[in-house]
């Protein structure tokens, strides 16, 4: 296995990790941050936007994991690759938009 199929689910589970708020938020109707909004990242997309932009992160995420090297669910360097862009991009987006939506409180010392 080359380091770059690891890259390359690295990649792909962060990519599948930020297709699921836009494709949640879209299906459920609701407006939801995305990089085609003004400002960009901050203001609120259109559930249609959200949609199309969710899905397209879904098929990226794909050919990153499943069209790239070999993966193999029984493969611990796979899913640990796969895991860890997972875990890190859900850790940034809960950071970014827990911002605009709530989910960021202060720690009081």
């Amino acid at each position: 296995m080359q380091w770059i199929d690891y890259l390359s689910y690295l990649a792909g589970g962060a990519v599948l990790t930020n297709a699921v708020p836009h494709f949640v938020s879209g299906v459920m109707g609701k407006p939801f941050q995305s990089p085609f909004a003004k400002p960009h990242g901050q203001g609120q997309s259109s559930s249609t936007v959200n949609v199309l932009w969710g899905f397209l992160n879904l098929v990226i995420g794909y050919v990153l994991v499943m069209r790239v090297g070999s993966f193999d669910l029984r493969a611990t360097g796979d899913v640990v690759a796969l895991g860890l862009g997972v875990l890190l991009m859900g850790v940034v987006m809960a950071r970014m938009f827990g911002r605009f939506n709530g989910g960021n409180f202060p720690v009081d010392g």
